[in-house]
């Protein structure tokens, strides 16, 4: 709590122990017996009664006065204000019993409802301040042999600066210098320190645990990974849902109609002869107390925030309550191949060489032929060959577009490459049943064997459709640019429903179009993806989720739902959340409404007193907020 909220505490305290000493007064002592009459006992209590309410009430009785000036009048503080002060004016009907004390009560409990409201904001405001946390107060850069401390907007791209260990990583960059272990836990959830060394990226909002690094700044501190962050979080609140609009909507016409019901309800019954002023009053105030929609306007959007800064502890970044409304109606999960279910790089997965010959020879050669090649696949085989490459035994190394590369390696003539190339140079070759980029290695003419490439699928890849159909997504599908026969492999190991394979980007957005045309009732589409090409599908989509640590920063921009940890299990994750987040509000819905439309008939034939009306108002608000903040409870609503 801030030293605010702890005033505000401490003179509600005050004004509750002082309402209990004078309802004991009122209660236990014959203030009849010593003020000689009925009637000045009570013009007593209500100067007694008046010292807690004015205690822990003025400043809803201000604001009720300055939001009348203003020409806002109908709001929780007006309904309070009018009901309460309606109350403690009881007291001039002597045809019905005094209400100061219930008057003080509404006025003290809603108070306390209020007060609890703010706890539970502020308690859900943390676990964003645990994100807030990210952003870095500085950079440290060499100058004349010493470090010194620059603001993070000063630093440009291409500078080296110094990150020692225990500080944090202030701009994404590349190591240049040093090694080290990385704690990602507060962009990413994940608790296993990350190593680090020469040549690796680094995203800022990451802590540094162990060694000094010296990294080369690739992007100016405004476009790093913690300053888009930080927006996300920060722009969250802008995108409400639809029930959240609808809730806003209903509060601004249903409170004029309720106080104008409670105006009729006061005046008409007694002025058609059908009983006393004072009770219809009385009627129409408690018909004012239940009404006030605190449970409403408070629960539901204290719902939505604690499920968007709970998922973000967990990695995953929501820019808007509208989209976790859309996400938890999700039955339809589109994803991307590459850097998406796969890891994105090339890997040597198997090397088959011909009948006596050894797998290093094979590799050795293709390793030396792609000595010059700064293809991936070239990357991936010279990555895979454990010994040193000798250039100088390399000689006219050149690429034959399209199936592969040639080169003299110790005056042997060496062919890298595909069917293509072999049938190209009137070379033999085996086929390989492996799926993958197989490519076919002859050595002056004779074929030693091949490699088999592919293009890893990620560890929890698998495990992720499956928990995407546990959760109740009905179609999970896969589009990808890459060949049939891989598409399908991929497809086939990981359990998906469809796929679509050699797609343009232009195709995979008309591929979503026709699967969008295929939804019916409420359902919605979500594409997953994490290159540049995927921002126009991701935009397409009912909700665009990006991987966001290693994604494009176009397709972070286009999406709405960002994965940090770059797993696509935390898509289940996010379901959850939201899922769990919409029966939340949904019970806070029905339960406020219900509960009010009962006590509010209970208050119009006059069954129901104030006491009753300060549980329908203040009693279901708390409760409210309770069952709201168990949207914070993220490590349970992700399992």
């Amino acid at each position: 709590m801030n030293k605010k909220q702890i005033q505000w505490r401490n003179r509600i305290i005050v004004a509750l122990v002082i309402f209990v000493l004078v309802m004991a007064a009122t209660e236990l002592l014959p203030l009849a017996t010593w003020l000689g009459s009925e009637r000045n006992a009570v013009y007593l209590e209500f100067a007694l009664f008046l010292i807690p309410y004015l205690i822990g009430g003025y400043d809803v009785l201000a604001k009720a006065g300055r939001n009348i000036i203003r020409g806002q009048a109908f709001d929780e503080c007006f309904l309070m204000t009018v009901a309460t002060i309606g109350a403690f004016a009881m007291v001039f009907f002597p045809d019905t019993g005094p209400h100061m004390a219930e008057g003080a009560a509404v006025m003290l409990f809603y108070q306390v409802g209020e007060l609890f409201q703010s706890y539970a904001v502020g308690k859900s405001r943390k676990s964003i301040a645990a994100m807030m946390d990210i952003a870095p107060d500085y950079a440290n850069i060499e100058r004349d042999g010493s470090l010194v401390e620059v603001d993070p907007d000063e630093v440009a791209v291409g500078d080296i600066i110094v990150i020692k260990p225990g500080e944090r990583v202030p701009i994404d960059g590349v190591v240049v210098e040093g090694a080290s272990q990385l704690d990602t836990a507060a962009l990413t959830g994940e608790s296993i320190p990350r190593h680090v060394e020469e040549g690796a990226q680094v995203i800022s909002g990451c802590v540094n645990m162990t060694g000094l690094l010296k990294v080369r700044t690739t992007k100016p501190f405004g476009e790093s990974t913690v300053s888009r962050i930080l927006e996300l979080v920060e722009n969250a609140s802008e995108k409400k849902a639809r029930t959240e609009n609808f809730i806003t909507r209903f509060a601004r016409v249903y409170t004029p109609v309720v106080t104008i019901a409670a105006l009729l309800l006061a005046v008409i019954p007694p002025l058609a002869g059908m009983g006393t002023w004072g009770d219809w009053i009385l009627r129409g105030l408690t018909f004012l107390v239940v009404s006030c929609p605190c449970a409403l306007v408070i629960s539901v959007p204290l719902s939505f925030f604690g499920g968007i800064g709970g998922a973000s502890r967990l990695g995953i970044l929501v820019k808007g309550s509208n989209y976790l409304e859309q996400l938890a109606h999700v039955d339809t999960v589109v994803f991307d191949k590459t850097g998406t279910l796969t890891s994105g790089t090339f890997n040597v997965v198997a090397v088959h060489p011909e009948a006596g010959i050894d797998p290093d020879y094979v590799l050795s050669h293709a390793a030396h032929a792609e000595a010059f090649s700064d293809h991936p696949i070239a990357a991936s085989i010279k990555k895979a060959y454990s010994g040193d490459i000798d250039q100088t035994c390399i000689k006219n190394a050149r690429e034959e577009s399209g199936h592969g590369v040639s080169a003299l390696v110790n005056e042997r003539m060496v062919l890298v490459g595909n069917n293509k190339l072999m049938a190209a140079h009137d070379s033999t070759w085996n086929e390989c049943e492996l799926e993958g980029t197989i490519l076919h290695v002859s050595v002056d003419g004779n074929y030693a064997g091949h490699i088999v490439i592919a293009d890893v699928v990620k560890e929890d890849a698998e495990h992720t459709i499956a928990d995407l159909h546990a959760v109740g997504v009905k179609k999970c599908v896969m589009l990808t640019g890459d060949r049939t026969d891989v598409a399908e492999a991929v497809a086939t190991k990981l359990g998906l429903d469809e796929v679509h394979a050699q797609l343009l980007p232009e195709d995979k957005v008309n591929a979503v179009e026709a699967l969008l045309e295929q939804e019916q009732d409420n359902g919605k589409l979500a594409f997953v993806g994490d290159g540049i090409n995927d921002a126009p599908v991701l935009m397409r989509a009912d909700v665009g989720i990006a991987m966001g640590a290693m994604g494009s920063d176009a397709a972070i921009e286009a999406a709405d739902i960002v994965l940090m940890d770059d797993k696509p299990s935390s898509i289940a994750k996010a379901m959850r959340i939201a899922r769990k987040t919409m029966r939340i509000v949904w019970q806070n819905i029905v339960f406020a409404l219900g509960v009010k439309v009962l006590i509010l008939v209970l208050a119009a034939v006059g069954i129901a007193n104030m006491w009753l009306a300060v549980f329908g108002d203040v009693g279901v608000a708390i409760l409210a907020i309770l069952n709201a903040m168990r949207c914070m409870s993220v490590h349970k609503m992700s399992e």
